[in-house]
């Protein structure tokens, strides 16, 4: 039962984007239609999901034995930037038709905050492993989950007549603003 808890919460009621404001970079930028959103939360994904896996081993095997705890951040940078320069290298060996899907949004993923804040709040939640991925994949599925709404909302306002001083960057933020709100509207469930 604590799974779900852990799901409900990083899905909607903690939402990384809507809630705690990280990853706000590729929700705004790669928003503007739903395929790339979908790439991009399929990319974020399997990143999210490897990366808090070698973290934590990282953190419980080197940083917490040693003491060198306050190295945490610039350990997961680095981990981050090199499991993601590594997964770039094998998709395009092994599959050069999903290298070619994700395009540009993998090595965008080394710089989204919300994978290293990912990282580091399993480790001060103090989850075990199994806590860890769990929570990991519900906030990526937190994150695909929102941008995919906010990209299919963009696309209708595309089509919709909005005043000119709001058109682009206004009416997203204020679209923005208002999905954070809905999303508030769990704040009650766990």
């Amino acid at each position: 039962m604590e799974y779900v808890f852990i799901f409900i919460a990083a899905v909607f009621v903690n939402n990384i984007v809507l809630a705690q404001f990280l990853g706000i970079c590729p929700f705004l930028g790669v928003s503007k239609n739903v395929p790339t959103a979908l790439g991009m939360t399929g990319a974020v994904t399997f990143v999210m999901i490897l990366a808090t896996l070698v973290t934590f081993i990282v953190q419980k095997t080197v940083l917490d034995p040693l003491s060198i705890g306050f190295m945490q951040t610039i350990v997961f940078i680095l981990i981050i930037a090199a499991l993601v320069q590594m997964v770039e290298i094998i998709l395009k060996k092994v599959s050069p038709s999903l290298y070619q899907a994700l395009g540009v949004f993998l090595p965008l993923i080394t710089t989204n905050c919300a994978v290293l804040g990912v990282a580091i709040m399993v480790i001060q939640k103090d989850y075990n492993l199994l806590e860890s991925v769990v929570f990991a994949a519900s906030t990526a599925i937190g994150f695909g989950l929102a941008l995919t709404i906010f990209a299919g909302i963009r696309e209708q306002l595309e089509l919709s007549s909005i005043p000119q001083g709001m058109k682009g960057t206004p009416i997203a933020l204020v679209t923005a603003g208002l999905l954070a709100m809905a999303f508030m509207g769990f704040s009650g469930i766990v």
